[in-house]
């Protein structure tokens, strides 16, 4: 681990880094995502797509914990409920040189709740209490909790201050609560992150009653001003889709949020510091598209950005696709876009 990394590790240990993150997203936040996520902030807290135990513990285990130095400060998302398979993963994650472990309570899929994890482990709290007592003891890293404000018709607040308090019991180190409930059926995953209304008051309450417990919020957050007035309630932000959709908007987070006086890469600036890992992934027989999905809202509402979208998009999975596709891309951008801030 670099010096670089070292330092972000302690600002996660002492609930810094925190402050901002970036949600854990299935599909979405990949290795090569986390990578060029960091190229545009140094300082948020970023996750890995949520990792069962099961495929951890049984499966491709290095695959799973695999990750680029720079990534730090990173945390493992885990999806499972049996306490002892949690603390091994969480010291499969502590040896592999995560900052943070996470328990993922909060997905509310099919698939996630046959496997009995997610969302629906919002009704056994003290299960979820005991996989964080399992994994405390196990690893020095903190151990956090990502749930939501409720399940179906199980959503009043004295139901949430429950779960809270049986987590907070156990020793987690943090609470992310997105603040919506779950319905676990009648609604896709996607209408779970739409349909349902937001409950920020309700989440700011929990905070306020919980003051020993780090909380931060998360749930349909798209600019960082809302994020700095929810920073007045709770103690870290999480932003999801929008770190995605419009992934430069990340880029202001380490000056306001992290005092970090160091100035922001320009979005050209952010595509030319991804070109040497393009060129590995590559080396390595990985196709473009695998990088450059991530990279196609980098120019998101500016002039060119639709072009630069439709070439990577439509050239960027053709076979044998290389830097030259970039190069196409950036040719469509307007010369503004491309000087540094």
């Amino acid at each position: 681990m670099t010096s670089d990394s070292l330092e972000n590790t302690t600002l996660n240990r002492h609930g810094r880094a925190s402050r901002i993150s970036v949600a854990p997203m299935m599909d979405w936040t990949t290795p090569a995502q986390r990578y060029f996520m960091r190229r545009i902030t140094r300082h948020a807290l970023l996750y890995t797509e949520m990792v069962t135990t099961a495929a951890l513990i049984h499966g491709d285990t290095a695959r799973f914990l695999a990750h680029h130095a720079d990534e730090h400060p990173l945390a493992l998302q885990l999806g499972g409920s049996a306490p002892a398979a949690m603390a091994r993963c969480a010291e499969l994650a502590e040896n592999a040189g995560f900052d943070e472990v996470n328990i993922n309570v909060g997905c509310p899929s099919d698939r996630v709740q046959n496997g009995a994890f997610g969302a629906c482990m919002m009704g056994e709290p003290q299960r979820i209490a005991d996989c964080v007592a399992a994994m405390k003891a196990r690893v020095s890293i903190p151990v956090t909790v990502k749930t939501r404000i409720g399940i179906d018709h199980r959503d009043s607040y004295e139901f949430l201050y429950d779960f809270a308090a049986r987590v907070a019991a156990a020793g987690a180190d943090r609470l992310i609560v997105h603040a919506r409930k779950a319905w676990l059926s009648g609604l896709s995953p996607k209408q779970n992150r739409e349909v349902p209304p937001l409950d920020y008051a309700r989440v700011h309450r929990l905070a306020a009653d919980f003051p020993d417990l780090p909380m931060s919020i998360n749930g349909g957050i798209v600019d960082l001003d809302t994020a700095a007035e929810q920073l007045e309630h709770v103690d870290g932000v999480m932003i999801g889709r929008e770190a995605y959709r419009n992934p430069y908007s990340m880029a202001g987070i380490d000056a306001r949020f992290f005092d970090d006086d160091a100035p922001a890469p320009s979005r050209f600036e952010v595509v030319e510091s991804m070109r040497d890992y393009i060129g590995r992934h590559l080396a390595t027989g990985g196709a473009l598209k695998n990088v450059t999905r991530h990279m196609l809202g980098l120019f998101h509402a500016q002039p060119g950005g639709r072009a630069w979208r439709r070439v990577l998009s439509e050239q960027g999975g053709r076979p044998g696709a290389g830097l030259e596709v970039i190069d196409a891309a950036l040719a469509r951008v307007t010369p503004a876009e491309r000087i540094p801030a």
